[in-house]
């Protein structure tokens, strides 16, 4: 017996099958609330849950008053999203009660978020010191050249020539934490001047006196 088939059809499927797939690859978390989640498993507060439901309420009323302001059953939701999507992990204790620790893709995951709402907070005076990045990325990574460049655009760096950045407020934590992230220590030269030859025109540009 002789099998047919529609080979634009079959064609058509695959194809479909392959924008399933990359459309799940690509998927994003957009609610306020999941992105918590992942940055309290991140910064380290802790989240367990157990079958009993004596244990259960036990263990929420002893929660941090961050994982409290989420709702209890729409935790337990966005945790069985988060197990789906392999961003966590669950670690059984002897008690039975299960604890939730974050996988690497979930902590890629939510350091993008953190990189993603980073703001660096100005303080009431100027303490008359510049602050200046410069990275010497190679052509092989020129995304993670292009990132940071974008990035502390958006910080509010001033760029003094290419691949040079000065900004006047402290801001050492935050370009650590983006050098990490875009895995670029050795790229990366961070330093403090007291005197610019341009200070005055800087001075104009961020509004300063």
């Amino acid at each position: 017996m002789a099998y047919w088939y529609n080979a634009s059809n079959s064609l058509e499927s695959v194809s479909y099958m392959v924008k399933i797939i990359n459309n799940k690859k690509k998927r994003k978390i957009r609610s306020p609330l999941k992105r918590k989640a992942l940055l309290l498993l991140m910064s380290g507060l802790a989240l367990g849950l157990t079958h009993s439901s004596r244990t259960q309420k036990y263990i929420f009323k002893n929660l941090v008053r961050e994982w409290k302001n989420i709702d209890r059953q729409y935790l337990y939701r966005i945790i069985h999203d988060f197990k789906y999507e392999r961003l966590v992990d669950y670690r059984e204790s002897k008690d039975g009660t299960v604890k939730i620790v974050l996988t690497e893709k979930g902590r890629n995951k939510a350091l993008s978020f953190k990189i993603d709402e980073m703001k660096i907070k100005k303080p009431m005076r100027w303490d008359k010191k510049w602050r200046v990045v410069m990275f010497d990325i190679p052509e092989k990574r020129r995304r993670e050249r292009d990132a940071i460049r974008e990035k502390l655009k958006n910080l509010g760096f001033h760029e003094l020539q290419k691949s040079v950045f000065v900004y006047p407020f402290s801001c050492r934590d935050e370009i650590d934490f983006i050098v990490e992230y875009f895995q670029i220590r050795n790229c990366v030269r961070y330093g403090e001047l007291a005197n610019l030859t341009n200070g005055a025109e800087l001075k104009l540009h961020f509004g300063l006196k």
